[in-house]
């Protein structure tokens, strides 16, 4: 494959009417995908997905604000953990944006879920895909303890970074990657962070069916599109293409550990 895109939404209702033809044309576009659960269900989806075809996977896990009814059941989720395919936990994570910091019940109950899903990860060893809208802050608090406790087994990636470059440090620091959609493509806000950042520490994504990049603007997104946020990370850190897509391919093996790429 000559493209990845790490956090995609496949099982979602927008692709029922054309998932195939999707899944087609990823693959004529050298391209591979981690398809991406918000709850049980959708991982559920998500893994029998990846069980179909090749160049797709599996990140499994509850969304911190999708469904607040939602839990995290362990036990449903080892079953999924049968897949191979299954690479990453997630998504999951703190999201205060439509949410009032000061509600305690729903800041506890947001932190309860991720350190839920946190361990589960530490257990079976997977990496997470962490979630996060306007809690970078919160969620470092929890991660750089629990960094210094479990070590290199508390790895993962911080899904769509929107933040600043002193967060992006943090979290580089810690072993977690960042992952940028197609906002790159028409917006500058994130040069400063994808410039600096150390090539190891960088991912490519879709987000789909969200936010699709130019050309494709207002358009469903899907996974095909990602080439067009590597070309533009290649674009604003003034390097190699060629280098940029092998360097990304690698970050995804060596993060996801998926060795058929």
């Amino acid at each position: 494959m000559k493209y990845f895109d790490i956090h995609s939404h496949l099982n979602f209702p927008e692709y029922d009417s054309d998932r195939e033809e999707v899944l087609e044309r990823m693959t004529l576009a050298e391209t591979g995908t981690i398809v991406v659960g918000t709850d049980f269900a959708s991982s559920d989806r998500a893994v029998r997905l990846a069980e179909r075809h090749k160049n797709v996977w599996a990140c499994v896990g509850v969304h911190p604000v999708d469904d607040p009814t939602k839990g995290f059941e362990a036990y449903k989720f080892e079953e999924l953990l049968r897949s191979h395919k299954v690479v990453v936990i997630g998504e999951c994570g703190l999201d205060f944006f439509h949410e009032d910091k000061n509600n305690l019940i729903e800041v506890e109950r947001q932190k309860h879920l991720f350190l839920e899903q946190i361990h589960f990860a530490l257990k079976f060893d997977r990496p997470i895909m962490i979630h996060s809208r306007a809690a970078y802050v919160e969620l470092l608090e929890i991660l750089e303890p629990l960094k210094r406790e479990h070590g290199k087994k508390l790895r993962g990636n911080i899904h769509f970074f929107a933040g600043d470059l002193e967060i992006a440090k943090r979290f580089w620091a810690i072993d977690f990657t960042t992952s940028f959609t197609g906002v790159i493509t028409f917006a500058r806000n994130y040069d400063e962070v994808i410039k600096a950042a150390p090539l190891e520490m960088l991912m490519s994504e879709t987000d789909a069916p969200y936010v699709a990049p130019i050309p494709y603007r207002g358009k469903r997104n899907e996974p095909s599109y990602v080439s067009e946020v590597v070309r533009k990370i290649a674009d604003i850190r003034g390097e190699d293409f060629d280098i940029i897509q092998k360097a990304l391919i690698k970050n995804v093996q060596k993060v996801f550990k998926i060795a058929e790429i």
